[in-house]
């Protein structure tokens, strides 16, 4: 079981800024989406990603005049990634030791995808769920 077994059952949209486009922006993005983060693109490549726990924390920080501020100014960089091949088990481990809920995809270092910790929790327990019907489906006919 890898990240792409994901995003072939979740799709690749994401939703996606530049570097230079203003925060409040992007938290217009964010609330308008009903999502947690948005990979940041510089030429075309993952340059950081900007989550709303990073608005938050300069908001408190340094007011309101963070909501003028360029993307880049706020996002967490590098980002963290994962490939396609990357087993879920691990993405989960990653996001936990890093403390972070999202996750975006590259492939060649090209955004392909964007998964959450709620994804890959998803798709483990719903596996999980499969084995343990098959399971008892191959108990009760012994």
């Amino acid at each position: 079981m890898n990240i792409e077994a994901i995003l072939r059952n979740k799709g690749a949209d994401v939703v996606t800024v530049e570097c230079d486009t203003p925060v409040r922006e992007a938290v217009a993005l964010l609330s308008g989406h009903r999502i947690g983060a948005l990979p940041v693109l510089k030429a075309g490549s993952v340059a950081g990603i900007m989550s709303e726990r990073d608005v938050i924390y300069c908001l408190r920080r340094d007011d309101a005049a963070v909501l003028d501020w360029p993307v880049e100014r706020v996002m967490t960089a590098p980002a963290i990634t994962a490939e396609l091949a990357m087993p879920i088990l691990a993405g989960l481990a990653l996001m936990t030791e890093r403390r972070i809920r999202h996750l975006p995809v590259v492939d060649g270092g090209r955004l392909v995808g964007l998964v959450s910790i709620g994804d890959l929790v998803k798709y483990r327990m719903d596996r999980i769920e499969e084995e343990a019907e098959a399971m008892r489906n191959y108990i009760q006919s012994a």
